[in-house]
């Protein structure tokens, strides 16, 4: 049983990484062997549109043809069992860098072509179960008016079509920064980020760690 976490924030040991480290650890008590890999102390694009993985009898095997920092990310992430993927929102998107992992990720796996029965084939025979966790400044309350929800939908569509299976959780108005006194930041109150950080975040690792546990027992099941 092989789980592959995914961090797609600039930033280590802040509010991302902390709900993967859960996640993992969560998913390591249930039994699987767990890596993290962090997105940005790699070098590598997004999608080069070079359709390598789509030539006839491609011996990419689901992975993408590019050789590069990711590639040997990619080769780990189809042959686990679990990949769960945390980005930070940036301007109302996950970040780039997490973005062109996923196109890296589910293009070469999936196919362009269609079954007689109207299924499409895929270059991985299993499902992967894969879950995205999604930290933001936004108050959970403001996050519809933003459109959010449309948002996280068509960023994690694509894992659970290509893959088989994928979950979404969100962890809302995170503690940005050490001190808020260095920034220009004074449309927020630090007391106010720091008693919803006290009250909330516990239990958003709290949810991260059951969803890395839960994945890795469906695997199981």
């Amino acid at each position: 049983m092989k789980a592959l976490f995914v961090n797609g924030s600039p930033r280590k040991n802040w509010n991302t990484h902390k709900m993967l480290q859960s996640a993992m650890q969560g998913a390591s008590d249930a039994g699987a062997e767990c890596e993290l890999v962090h997105l940005y102390d790699m070098s590598f694009k997004g999608c080069m549109s070079c359709f390598a993985c789509k030539v006839k009898n491609a011996k990419t095997h689901g992975v993408c043809a590019i050789r590069d920092d990711l590639r040997p990310v990619l080769e780990k992430a189809i042959a686990s069992d679990v990949i769960v993927m945390g980005s930070p929102i940036y301007f109302s998107f996950p970040t780039g860098m997490m973005r062109n992992f996923v196109e890296r990720l589910l293009f070469p796996v999936m196919s362009y072509n269609v079954n007689p029965d109207g299924t499409r084939p895929r270059a991985i025979d299993r499902t992967i179960y894969t879950a995205s966790i999604f930290t933001m400044n936004c108050p959970e309350d403001l996050a519809p008016k933003m459109n959010y929800p449309a948002i996280m939908d068509a960023h994690t569509a694509g894992l659970g079509i290509v893959m088989g299976y994928t979950e979404t959780l969100c962890a809302y108005n995170t503690y940005q920064f050490t001190d808020y006194s260095r920034y220009d930041a004074n449309m927020f109150s630090e007391q106010g980020k720091a008693k919803y950080r006290d009250e909330h975040f516990g239990e958003d690792l709290q949810k991260a760690y059951d969803l890395g546990k839960r994945l890795v027992e469906k695997v199981e099941a």
